[in-house]
């Protein structure tokens, strides 16, 4: 009987150390520099509407930006559908830039077809 409460402990071990890996896996939104903001419009090259965050492939004039979005369930539920991201499609994001990664923006709020959604 002594086993038993052995055996929680392991599993309640690695329940948690799965938890705390997908942790670290996940992006902190500290990586991002809210002090330099920027508004950046161009053409959605690809998309992507997916779990834990969608994005876009915005081709601006200079460069292609990799835009992290919202959770896809946030952005179906403040009206901004997969189909309003097809390539294709021209955009607006206002956001902040990633501190390391040149070319990565966290995007507060995106505006395609005159519809802004606030994506925080």
């Amino acid at each position: 009987m002594p086993i038993v409460p052995h055996l929680r402990f392991i599993g309640m071990s690695a329940g948690l150390a799965v938890v705390a890996a997908t942790a670290l896996a996940h992006h902190g939104w500290s990586e991002y520099d809210a002090d330099k903001p920027l508004t950046l419009t161009g053409t959605i090259a690809a998309s992507g509407y997916t779990q834990p965050h969608g994005h876009v492939e915005l081709k601006t004039a200079d460069r292609t930006w990799h835009v992290v979005l919202a959770p896809p369930s946030r952005m179906e539920s403040r009206g901004l559908p997969k189909e309003a991201l097809a390539a294709g499609g021209q955009a607006t994001v206002y956001g902040y830039p990633h501190r390391t990664k040149a070319g990565e923006l966290r995007a507060e709020r995106i505006t395609v077809k005159d519809k802004t959604t606030e994506l925080r």
